[in-house]
């Protein structure tokens, strides 16, 4: 039996509810919230970090690639196809890397359109009244939000279509300026493979990329320029 006068201990508050009030709709963005803000740029800087990286390897391997080819005559134009190879799996590589990064990016705009510029400029643009939700939903079960292909079209407009376009130039130097075949389709040849199979090929692949990366589409990323955000530059007044 408690001694008189001593009140009884109050009940800790059940573990379902240790989350409540911590982010309120009248909370400004400070304390917790921009403790989170900060962890999400922190993991969005590290996933970019990675496509930088694959992006840096990628290069360095054609710039050897091309060296070597080039730096005598008797090499064989087929290096520069397996160096095609090569970056074709880079590519695949950074698509995958780009859609868990676009996870934590995701998050970044949810917070700068709907927190960041409202607060900024409440009259400059329409609020999303379902991103608690939402954001909410996304930390519970984080789900990737744009398809392979976008992520492929994505790396191909910023990175990979000018190395591929360079690869394919300096192939058609090779066979032109070293083979010593007439016709660019008879020197294509490799070991038991016609010529016209190989230019076949090579067409195929180029055209598959080229469409990938140039045809229309609804973009679903979130924060990325994309060829619909850029109208040209205008003067502003200062």
């Amino acid at each position: 039996m408690s001694d008189e006068g001593e009140s009884p201990e109050s009940p800790s508050p059940p573990d379902s509810h240790i989350g409540a009030g911590v982010f309120e709709e009248s909370m400004g963005p400070g304390s917790s919230f921009a403790h989170l803000y900060r962890g999400e740029i922190h993991r969005m800087k590290s996933w970019r970090e990675r496509l930088d990286r694959t992006s840096n390897w990628a290069i360095t391997l054609m710039a050897g690639i091309l060296t070597w080819s080039f730096s005598a005559q008797n090499h064989p134009h087929y290096i520069i196809l397996l160096g095609v190879v090569t970056l074709s799996i880079f590519l695949c590589i950074e698509a995958r890397r780009f859609r868990a990064y676009d996870i934590w990016r995701s998050r970044v705009r949810m917070f700068q359109q709907n927190v960041f510029a409202y607060a900024l400029d409440p009259e400059g643009g329409v609020v999303d009244d379902n991103w608690r939700q939402k954001l909410g939903d996304d930390y519970r079960t984080p789900n990737l939000k744009i398809p392979f292909e976008e992520a492929l079209a994505h790396r191909l407009r910023r990175v990979y279509l000018p190395l591929f376009l360079v690869m394919l130039v300096a192939w058609v130097i090779q066979l032109t300026a070293y083979a010593d075949q007439a016709s660019l389709v008879a020197s294509a040849g490799v070991g038991g493979i016609p010529g016209n199979v190989v230019v076949a090929l090579v067409a195929g692949f180029y055209a598959t990329i080229g469409g990938v990366a140039l045809r229309p589409r609804d973009w679903h990323v979130n924060g990325e320029l994309v060829p619909s955000d850029v109208t040209g530059w205008e003067p502003t007044d200062t």
